[in-house]
């Protein structure tokens, strides 16, 4: 299964998330049908940008509690001081793409921002 992180600032639209998604999956070699779920902080899913991509993709999104946040952290790749400072991780992105696919689960790339959205692209074997 492959899990879309996404960290962003507020009011973004939808077409910013699905341009850092296709990035992230451009960068990866991968295809729009082999991603399984899009995965963001609880904090951030009832932004209607969010929402909106996850159902134009038809995917599930999944939303990712402060703890597993947490304790994704230590295998992010990146770096960010706005995550450090809101979330307490290093990669809002990264750590929830990790945290949605499982506690086996490996990131396939650093993070990639597009504009104000930033997305990870993680490889695990939990189901949506």
């Amino acid at each position: 299964m492959i899990v879309a992180g996404i960290g962003c600032r507020k009011a973004i639209s939808a077409a910013q998330v699905d341009s850092a998604i296709e990035a992230a999956l451009l960068h990866s070699r991968l295809e729009g049908h082999e991603l399984g779920s899009i995965a963001v902080p609880a904090a951030k899913g009832m932004e209607a940008a969010i929402v909106a991509a996850a159902a134009a993709r038809g995917v599930h999104l999944v939303l990712i509690a402060p703890d597993a946040l947490q304790a994704a952290d230590s295998r992010t790749l990146t770096r960010s001081a706005r995550s450090m400072g809101t979330f307490n991780v290093r990669s809002v992105a990264e750590a929830a793409a990790l945290a949605a696919a499982g506690p086996n689960s490996r990131l396939l790339a650093p993070r990639v921002a597009v504009g104000p959205v930033t997305c990870a692209l993680a490889e695990g074997e939990n189901l949506p």
